[in-house]
């Protein structure tokens, strides 16, 4: 035999034998599961509005997903609600977290619904017939608009409940985002039921938690707050009491496109397996990982708490 077939003979023994250990070995740690993407999967584009629980739910939402092989732009900090609103019917993102009254007052303009269940039933089927848009299944978590004041100021005005707050408020400076001026669940709507709440002053401060340091700084005396804002318990600030419930229930919730949906229905299950899980302590402490003296993102404050629920590695 010659030394050029003895050599081509060689090579073939030693490749065939690369490629039986190449099988033996696991291309993956087997620890660590991996995601097979859907079928067809492109790019779902995730929104939110402009303040930290948004951010959080956002990326709770982007996670899940991308750990379920889908592929994730991040939009958040679009802004108010009309803004995105906006976005996803005009398909500017596929999904992003609204709250039941919300979507029932401020986008469907409808009448205050008091019963959870029949607020998120009228939102769905109004988004479906309107904006082709649906709602996945809510969290527990009530993020419901309240009205907060630090301790000492509300000693000091013997405030306790909006009525109390009513009468004093032309004493006082309020602060909150610029959309309180205007929508239903606003200052509008306080003025209605309560009668009064003609402030002294009005500060626009956005959603941020610039809002609560200017509370505690002194530079306004009641703050348009969220009922789940970690700032909250951190601050040992005094909610007060809504005595004649104006307030209705704000449960959060994926507001998807419906082509989106279709195309990729598994989205459904995976996002409505998280949903349980966001209590309003749960969301709290969450918010307040982020507001609080820690400062941590809100991408890494979500990967934690899904990690400690075992949906990702």
């Amino acid at each position: 035999m010659n030394t050029f077939i003895k050599s081509r003979r060689l090579f073939s023994i030693l490749l065939l034998a690369i490629l039986l250990l190449s099988a033996c070995v696991p291309a993956t740690d087997s620890s660590t599961p991996v995601a097979n993407p859907p079928a067809n999967a492109g790019t779902i584009k995730i929104g939110s509005k402009d303040f930290t629980e948004q951010f959080i739910v956002a990326e709770l939402y982007a996670q899940v997903l991308e750990n379920a092989g889908f592929s994730v732009e991040r939009k958040l900090n679009l802004g108010g609600t009309p803004i995105a609103q906006t976005a996803i019917v005009n398909g500017d993102i596929d999904l992003y977290p609204e709250y039941t009254s919300t979507g029932l007052l401020t986008v469907l303009k409808l009448d205050q619904i008091q019963d959870p269940k029949e607020i998120f039933d009228t939102v769905k089927k109004g988004y479906e017939e309107q904006f082709e848009l649906t709602w996945l299944e809510p969290s527990p978590f009530n993020d419901t608009q309240a009205l907060a004041m630090t301790q000492a100021v509300a000693d000091q005005y013997q405030i306790k409940t909006y009525t109390d707050l009513s009468q004093k408020a032309p004493e006082l400076i309020l602060g909150g985002p610029a959309e309180f001026l205007e929508r239903e669940d606003g200052i509008k709507g306080l003025q209605a039921a309560y009668g009064g709440f003609e402030f002294k002053e009005i500060k626009q401060l956005g959603t941020g938690s610039l809002r609560y340091q200017a509370l505690l700084d002194g530079q306004i005396d009641v703050v348009v707050a969220f009922g789940t804002d970690g700032a909250i318990q951190g601050n040992g600030l005094l909610l007060l009491q809504d005595d004649k419930v104006f307030y209705p229930i704000y449960n959060v919730a994926p507001v998807v496109r419906m082509d989106t949906l279709q195309m990729y229905p598994q989205m459904a299950e995976l996002l409505n397996n998280l949903a349980p899980m966001l209590t309003d302590q749960v969301m709290s402490d969450l918010n307040w990982q982020v507001d609080g003296p820690d400062g941590k993102e809100p991408a890494a404050v979500a990967k934690s708490f899904l990690q400690e629920k075992g949906l990702l590695p």
